[in-house]
């Protein structure tokens, strides 16, 4: 049995664990509501790009744009995952849905480049067995995500330029609902021709057409990379909010556990106090006892 003095000192340490993972779970909220909107703006801006786009095709040639043919086989995967720990799974859960995605598409791990977003996916991926070429830091908030972009489209270029990879893949967390995510696996190059024929397609929603002065097969490409970029920035934005909302729920039940423990600790030292002030109350009726005994001789 603990001594009172031990008692307390525990029930302070909990105390100030209490406080911290009280302080860790109101960030996480704080943050999952930032890249939630960092989120929604960027899917707001998509929608421009596709009427940019949906525009540009009216003018461009078919046969300016790729061919449509099978990506060769090599692939670059980019996995998204957290630099910090007490996320709960999201990191296994994640590297696991890319490693079985990989494996199902029969190409030779030396065909296959990866580059990790975050330490620990890095970490997760080696334990597995597979290369990280590319670690990637998490950006540490909305404004930080624009360079994390940059950085991963400056890799997917190097990839093209130096091995002909021209499949790329993305796999990352997807917020759902409150603490809820959704592992996915979302392929960003080569650009979906069916995606472009259906902007081609598409009836604009107003009689007044834009028009533009620069090379229809420039506006296109420019176009094309700020698509890439926004797919990018979702993929950060959505990731770093699932990244908050396992945090979240991590620290809800690290809470419940620590306030299970504090009241077992509290009721300890309850009971001790109860025993030590039963033992004084013994001590002082068995002395009166005593000296009552001793008047009677």
């Amino acid at each position: 049995m603990e001594t009172a003095e031990s008692l307390r000192r525990s029930i302070a340490i909990t105390e100030e664990l209490q406080s911290v993972v009280k302080s860790m779970k109101a960030l996480a909220g704080v943050n999952i509501r930032q890249y939630e909107r960092a989120a929604h703006a960027v899917a707001e801006y998509n929608r421009t790009v596709e009427m940019g786009l949906q525009i540009a095709l009216q003018r461009l040639e078919p046969h300016a744009l790729p061919p449509r043919h099978a990506p060769g086989r090599k692939v670059g995967a980019i996995v998204f995952g957290s630099d910090q720990g007490m996320c709960g799974p999201l990191n296994d859960q994640v590297v696991s849905h890319a490693a079985r995605a990989l494996q199902k598409m029969a190409i030779r791990r030396e065909s296959q480049v990866i580059a990790a977003v975050g330490v620990r996916a890095a970490a997760q991926l080696e334990s597995l067995g597979r290369t990280v070429g590319t670690t990637v830091k998490v950006p540490s908030s909305t404004a930080a995500i624009n360079s994390a972009v940059e950085e991963v489209l400056q890799t997917i270029e190097e990839w093209h330029s130096t091995r002909g990879i021209e499949l790329v893949v993305l796999f990352y967390a997807r917020p759902v609902s409150g603490a809820w995510y959704r592992v996915r696996g979302v392929r960003l190059l080569p650009v979906d021709i069916e995606w472009i024929n259906g902007l081609r397609a598409r009836r604009w929603p107003s009689k007044a057409i834009p028009t533009f002065t620069m090379e229809e097969t420039q506006l296109y490409q420019a176009l094309i990379r700020e698509y890439l970029f926004v797919s990018l920035f979702r993929a950060f934005a959505e990731s770093l909010a699932s990244e908050n909302a396992s945090r979240l729920a991590s620290m809800q039940v690290a809470e419940r556990n620590i306030e299970d423990r504090l009241r077992a600790l509290t009721a300890e030292s309850r009971q001790l106090r109860q025993t030590a002030i039963t033992s004084e109350l013994l001590d002082i009726i068995a002395s009166f006892e005593a000296l009552r005994g001793k008047e009677r001789g």
